[in-house]
């Protein structure tokens, strides 16, 4: 060929373009660099809602105490005496008549002992407006009282320091109906005698 540009030797030059090598450089570093950022984020992400590898303690940083309340048992108390060991005097303070003996008769079916039946002294004759009043010794206020409250409930309780004797009255009141039901009564009785034992709340760390 003439001209310009000669040919020399017996080899002729490839006419192909050359490849484009830092294009696929640039490619790879930016992929590496797009799936690096990804898996950095994954591991964040993971972190947050995994708490970054620490075990979650409901105690926290372990200042503040838990606190467990725990049933105890209830302080020894003064064992309740049975019905058949109390004796009761049945007093009618209203204006009807035959309340006194009717009452004796049921509170003796419910193993009741029975002492004296008729009307209230004048002390308390038409004087009392509730269904009636429980009346003995100081001694029976926790004991004997409390017993036989269970067969008349709302019934006022009241002691007289100078009475004598063991023996309590149920003077019946204007709002008197009846006793309670034999079964409620029973039911009463039970859980006075095994009341149920009083929480404690206890603080630990």
């Amino acid at each position: 060929m003439g001209g310009k540009y000669r040919i020399t030797g017996n080899k002729y030059p490839r006419m192909r373009r050359p490849r484009r090598r830092g294009r696929l450089v640039g490619l790879t570093v930016a992929s590496v660099v797009v799936l690096g950022v990804g898996g950095w984020g994954t591991l964040q992400l993971i972190d947050v809602f995994t708490g970054g590898g620490r075990k979650a303690s409901a105690a926290g940083d372990g200042t503040d105490c838990g606190v467990t309340t725990k049933a105890s048992p209830s302080p020894s108390a003064k064992p309740l005496p049975q019905p058949r060991t109390i004796t009761v005097n049945v007093l009618n303070a209203t204006t009807r008549g035959g309340l006194a003996k009717k009452t004796a008769d049921e509170l003796k079916k419910r193993g009741f002992k029975i002492g004296d039946v008729g009307n209230a002294t004048k002390q308390y004759d038409k004087k009392v407006k509730g269904t009636g009043l429980l009346l003995g010794p100081a001694a029976a206020l926790d004991t004997a009282l409390p017993v036989l409250g269970t067969q008349l409930p709302g019934a006022e309780r009241r002691t007289e320091a100078a009475r004598k004797g063991a023996a309590v009255d149920l003077v019946i009141g204007d709002g008197f109906k009846e006793l309670a039901k034999r079964q409620d009564a029973d039911r009463a009785l039970t859980k006075l005698a095994t009341p149920e034992p009083a929480p404690t709340t206890k603080k630990g760390c």
